[in-house]
Parts: C-alpha cells; structure tokens; sequence
C-alpha cells in the first residue's frame, strides 16, 4: 500500500513516515521545503513542492497510481504568528488544504488523513476533553484547523469520501530510532526550549503564570511524536479494509490522557536528565489559554489506540535527536522549528 503524505518533510510528517515504512506501507512524501529534518540517507520517495500546486500532485499520482489514501500534515503551526498574520494562516491551513483536498479527489483518491489540534476546544482544565465538548479556538491557527474539519465533514457527507481527524497538540521526541525528528535543534515549544536553557545555563521562560491550573501555569497534554505516528497508522489499517461502517467522518483526540503544568514539565526535565534548570516568569504570549487535557477513550475505542511511551522518554529522546543533530549538521541551535 502507499500513502501520500503531505508536509512529509517535517517533523509529524517525517514521523509518520517513519511509522508507515516500519508497518510495511510505502510513504510518498510531498513538502515544499527539504531542509535536514530527516537523515537524508534514508532515501525516501521524496516530491518538493506546494499542495496547492496541481501539476506536482497530478504528477505524484502518474508516478505512484497506487496511492490509495492521503495525510495532510502541511500547514502553518505557530499561535503568536497566527494572531500577528492571520491571512497567512488561513490562506495555507484552508485554502491551499482545499486545494489539495480538491486534486487528490480528481485523481482518485478518496480517503484522508487530517492531522489536526485539539486546541479547537474551549479551554477547560479540570476535566478531560472528549470528542463532544465545547469548541471554542482562540486564534487564527486553531480555527483554520477546525474550518478545514468543517470541510472535510461535509464532503464526507455529501459523497463516498472518507476522511478521519486526528487531533493533538503537544508532540514531543522523535523517532525512537533518530530517523526524524525537529527541523533544528531549538524549538519554540517549552521542550526545546527546556533543552537550550539546560545547554546555555540560562532559566526557562515561562509565558503566564496565573492561569486557573493548579500552580497557575498552563497545563498540556504532552505525547510522544511515535505514539501520533503510530496513531496514523492505526486509523490508515482501518482505510486499508473495504469495510464501509457509514462512517465517513470520524474526529478523534489523541494525548496521554493527563494534563501537565509546565512546572510539573520542568520538575520532571530535571528529574530526569539529572539538571537544575530554573525558571523566570513573563506574561502570556499571544493567543496562550490555560490549555487542556484530553480523554482518549474513543482513541481506543476506533484505533485500538493509546499511548505506549512517557513523558520521560519523550523527554529523552527529544535530547538525543538534538545530540545527533549537532553532529549531522554541524550546528548547536538556530532559530527555525
């Protein structure tokens, strides 16, 4: 089986990648930029490109006629840059997402994979967020990402297109065995900059500290970049069946099943490399919310589906892909993600 996968260069994408090689399925991977995310002895079947460009995937297709399903990672990810350059976000999450959506489906491809965020739910804190609870995405970026959910559920309904919406937030790690992972060393996620306070002796920066969690920090539901890829993988087995339950759309949270503050993040960073980083206190950033955590029962329900590994291996691993980094390019940090 093949599998096209939109934004296959990047970090969930290149992961995936990774997960569908091992379970014996041939990614074909589409990314306007091929930068070193990946190690590029892998020799993966590779296009560059926009996915709105209709002749690189048209071509995509008269190469690899055996496409059968298609996953959209490409898109535009950063809250705070969303708020300052809203059409930016929209004209790639939505837009350019339909563009794709529209060509994929005129060469016959009928069934996708949506890598979404559960950052479309309205914060809430003390619970965990299910499938039917109150949306409410507060910014630019989360509700381009529930527009394009809003598309892809209609046109499931209104023909035999089959889509699924795998939702998520804060990935962390890399492939386990360090064949992908970030597009640097540094990240503008807390982990990554975890990571470079710890390298540079410097404290962390933690963007809002009053926040109605149990130590005023925002609270997350950090999961390992495997466990999403392996995810994927789940819902592609259920494509791979001929099997038509009339369930066309499917939208499913995926997360640890736990919440963690960012101090508790920190706690547990030390603990586990052996460090002392310390923190600072800055107000929030642009479009930062208390956060939420997610209950994955219909994760195990659909996809047979939860995470296997901890927030202390994602912890780890994310510090040995950024050891090997600098070895592989020959560089500490720099400012991309």
């Amino acid at each position: 089986m093949k599998v096209l996968i939109a934004g296959g260069a990047g970090y969930i994408g290149g992961t995936i990648a990774s997960a569908c090689l091992d379970a014996g399925v041939t990614p074909i991977l589409l990314d306007r930029s091929w930068g070193p995310s990946f190690d590029g002895s892998l020799n993966r079947i590779g296009y560059e490109g926009d996915i709105a460009d209709h002749n690189i995937i048209d071509g995509i297709f008269r190469d690899h006629p055996d496409i059968e399903v298609a996953i959209l990672c490409a898109a535009l990810t950063k809250v705070p840059d969303s708020v300052l350059d809203p059409i930016a976000y929209y004209d790639t999450n939505v837009s350019k997402s339909l563009r794709f959506l529209i060509r994929i489906q005129q060469n016959g491809c009928r069934r996708l994979i949506f890598s979404s965020s559960t950052a479309i739910f309205q914060s809430d804190t003390s619970v965990g967020i299910t499938e039917k609870s109150p949306l409410k995405p507060e910014s630019p970026y989360t509700r381009s990402k529930l527009a394009f959910e809003w598309i892809l559920e209609d046109l499931s309904r209104s023909s035999g297109f089959r889509a699924m919406s795998l939702r998520f937030a804060n990935p962390i790690g890399a492939d386990p065995k360090l064949r992908t992972g970030l597009k640097s060393s540094y990240s503008s996620h807390v982990l990554g900059k975890l990571l470079v306070a710890m390298e540079t002796n410097t404290p962390l920066e933690i963007t809002g500290s009053d926040f109605p969690t149990r130590d005023g920090t925002g609270i997350r539901d950090y999961v390992h970049v495997w466990d999403i890829a392996e995810a994927h993988v789940a819902a592609l087995r259920i494509f791979m069946t001929d099997v038509d339950d009339g369930r066309r759309f499917e939208a499913i949270n995926l997360g640890s099943g736990c919440g963690t503050t960012v101090l508790e993040l920190l706690a547990t960073f030390n603990q586990t490399l052996g460090t002392h980083v310390t923190y600072v206190l800055s107000p929030p950033r642009l479009g930062d919310t208390a956060g939420i955590f997610v209950n994955i029962e219909k994760a195990f329900e659909v996809l047979k589906w939860k995470p296997l590994l901890t927030l202390e291996e994602g912890i780890r691993d994310s510090l040995r892909w950024f050891e090997i980094w600098r070895e592989r390019y020959g560089q500490s940090r720099d400012s991309g993600v």
